[in-house]
């Protein structure tokens, strides 16, 4: 059995403008301690599918259709009152700029025990017990429990939403951007961090991302999605060695090769589509270079070209061969 099923999830925001479909009929699949990436421009999908598993949609976005299987059980149609014993205990979240949520008068300690206490039903002194062994899990001495946020660094916050998320012992975690804000040296440090504590502890988890270059070391496979589907989605040597998409080609030039010559990084013409008013056929069309008449009428399918690649694209075999 996988870890995490999710099949032609479908999730849609309700506005007074119209129907968003933020989330349209995607699937993937994680094995327990394996990594997925979720890459793609701002808008493309990639935290609403993250908050369809977890259940935590704002008030105007609904799950349409589709399945999210933990385990076997469909998160997807649990309510309220039963999603709420999986949420930290099978599956948390690192939001995007999390460290910056603490509680700026409360001690860390004191926050990380809070999960600890409301989950697992612990008292006050054990959690505090378990709120230190977290730090040192995240590479924080324990006595640190006792200070502020405010006493620590970008860096070591970030560590403490990690230490956080695993409050529970989860299965699973997503970290929405979770190195947002941080500097290089330090993005990778918790990069590494993550990657060691999914090992350690045979965790699924999700990495939702707009930047290709950090999944190469840090994720087994990479779904590319783009306004509302994936695009394309496999290994992560196949994205990068074999892509297919011409969408993933773009977002693979828009970072420096610093090992090839130096040149000027290609951009990716235009800008997202408008969610309310989606182009007929495949929505990249009118940004893509290749784009033919079929691509401007006809919705692709999604195609498995070879063992766990797939791709959505009426031309990529001539992309390939090309």
């Amino acid at each position: 059995m996988k870890l995490l099923e999710v099949k032609g999830l479908k999730t849609y925001f309700y506005i007074s403008q119209g129907e968003v479909k933020a989330v349209d009929d995607i699937s993937f699949d994680l094995d327990y301690g394996e990594a997925l990436g979720l890459v793609g421009e701002s808008g493309s999908g990639k935290t609403t599918s993250a908050l369809s598993i977890a259940q935590l949609l704002p008030k105007e976005g609904r799950i349409c259709g589709g399945e999210v299987l933990l385990e076997g059980t469909d998160l997807a149609k649990l309510s309220e009152k039963e999603i709420q014993k999986h949420r930290w205990n099978d599956v948390s979240i690192v939001f995007q700029g999390a460290m910056n949520a603490l509680n700026p008068v409360t001690k860390i300690g004191e926050q990380i025990a809070e999960a600890i206490i409301l989950h697992q039903k612990l008292d006050k002194k054990a959690a505090l017990k378990k709120a230190g062994d977290l730090l040192e899990l995240v590479e924080i001495p324990r006595e640190r429990v006792n200070n502020y946020p405010h006493e620590f660094s970008g860096g070591m916050k970030q560590r403490v939403m990690i230490a956080m998320a695993l409050a529970c012992d989860p299965k699973l975690i997503m970290g929405d951007e979770p190195t947002t804000a941080l500097d290089v040296m330090i993005q990778a440090q918790i990069l590494n961090l993550i990657k060691r504590l999914r090992r350690e502890r045979n965790m699924g988890f999700i990495l939702i991302t707009h930047d290709l270059s950090i999944l190469a070391e840090t994720c087994d496979k990479i779904a590319v999605m783009y306004a509302g589907k994936i695009v394309e989605a496999g290994k992560v040597r196949d994205i990068f060695d074999r892509t297919a998409h011409p969408y993933t080609q773009k977002l693979i030039s828009c970072f420096p090769d610093i090992s090839g010559e130096k040149k000027m990084t290609d951009g990716i013409p235009g800008a997202p589509p408008n969610m309310l008013e989606l182009p007929t056929g495949c929505a990249f069309h009118v940004r893509c270079e290749h784009a033919c008449q079929r691509c401007r009428e006809e919705l692709p399918e999604t195609v498995e070209i070879r063992p766990g690649h797939t791709v959505a694209c009426h031309r990529w075999e001539e992309l390939q061969n090309g």
